[in-house]
C-alpha cells in the first residue's frame, strides 16, 4: 500500500475534494499518488497544496482522457503534465464542453422514460467541473429511481442503455498528442478490455504513448502478468493503481490497494526526468 496512481476528486467524477484525498492517501500510508481526474486539471493545486504537511507522499500532477472507440471508451492517462500550460487548459476545455452537451441530451431522454431530472442538480454535483455520468446516476439515486448508482448504468445510461448518448469524438492519438504537447507522460488506462489492443499500442506508441496500465486493481493476477508481457514486447514502462472515486460502494476498490512493483514507480519517474527516493 505505497502507490496508487489512478485517482479522482470532485474535480470530475470523485466524491472527495482534493485535499481530502490527499490526507486519507496520506493516513494510508501512500509514498506516491496521481490525482488523475477526467478532462479536468483544477483539482491539482489544491491537492499540492494540501500535500506540503505530509513530507512523505508525493503528489504527482495527472489526468485521464477519455476518448471514444467504436467498440467503447478507451482512456489515457497523463502523469508530470504541465497542468498550467494554455493548450492544456483548451483542449480540457472543449472535452468538458461536449461532456455538457451530452449530459443535457441524456436528461432529455431520462425525461421521455418518465425518469426527470434537474440540470440544475447536476450541476450541484459537478461543482461546476467536468460533468460525468456519475452525475447522474447519483441524481437518479436521489429520485428513488433506482437503488443503486451502478443501477443507473446497467440499465439506463451504460453504452447500451436507453439513456445513453455518445460524446463528441476525441481520437486515441489526439488524447496521446494533448499529453505530449504537455509534456506529460501517456499511459494507456486499464487497457484489458481494448480490442485489438495490439494495433491500438502500435499506433498510439507512434504518436508518443509511453506506459500501460497493467497494476489495475480491478484486474486478476493472469490478467497482470498478461499485461506486464504486453508492455515488455513493445517497450513500455508498467504503472497501476485503483481508479478510486470513493463512492462509499462494496463494488469499490480501496485506496492504495494496487500491488504495484517499487520499479514501476522509478522507471515513470524516469521517464518523466524526475527524481525520488524511495530507500
Amino acid at each position: 500500500m505505497k502507490y496508487d496512481l489512478h485517482l479522482h476528486t470532485t474535480a470530475s467524477d470523485g466524491r472527495l475534494r482534493p485535499a481530502e484525498l490527499v490526507k486519507l492517501a496520506a493516513e494510508r500510508g501512500l509514498e506516491v499518488m496521481a490525482v488523475t481526474d477526467h478532462d479536468s486539471v483544477v483539482g491539482i493545486d489544491e491537492a499540492l497544496e494540501a500535500a506540503r504537511i505530509f513530507p512523505h507522499l508525493y503528489v504527482i500532477p495527472g489526468v485521464e482522457i477519455n476518448t471514444d472507440l467504436a467498440s467503447g471508451e478507451l482512456h489515457v492517462l497523463g502523469y508530470f503534465l504541465d497542468f498550467k500550460d494554455k493548450d492544456l487548459a483548451a483542449s480540457l476545455e472543449k472535452i468538458r464542453e461536449s461532456r455538457v452537451g451530452r449530459a443535457r441530451k441524456m436528461i432529455e431522454k431520462l425525461r421521455k422514460l418518465g425518469k426527470p431530472i434537474e440540470w440544475q442538480r447536476i450541476q450541484e454535483l459537478a461543482r461546476g467541473e467536468s460533468v460525468c455520468r456519475p452525475h447522474i446516476a447519483q441524481a437518479m439515486l436521489e429520485k428513488g429511481y433506482i437503488t443503486t448508482e451502478h443501477e443507473a448504468f446497467d440499465k439506463f445510461i451504460g453504452r447500451n442503455g436507453p439513456a445513453y448518448v455518445e460524446r463528441e469524438k476525441i481520437k486515441p492519438v489526439e488524447a496521446v498528442e494533448i499529453i505530449k504537447k504537455a509534456r506529460g507522460v501517456p499511459v494507456l488506462a486499464h487497457p484489458d478490455d481494448i480490442q485489438g489492443l495490439d494495433e491500438m499500442i502500435v499506433e498510439l506508441k507512434a504518436a508518443g504513448l509511453v506506459g500501460l496500465e497493467a497494476y489495475y486493481a480491478q484486474y486478476p493476477k493472469h490478467v497482470i502478468e498478461r499485461l506486464v508481457k504486453v508492455a515488455q514486447k513493445y517497450g513500455l514502462l508498467t504503472t497501476g493503481g485503483t481508479d478510486y472515486h470513493h463512492f462509499g460502494d462494496d463494488r469499490e476498490i480501496a485506496l492504495g490497494s494496487a500491488d504495484i512493483p517499487r520499479a514501476c514507480i522509478e522507471k515513470l519517474f524516469e521517464a518523466a526526468g524526475k527524481h525520488i527516493d524511495l530507500s
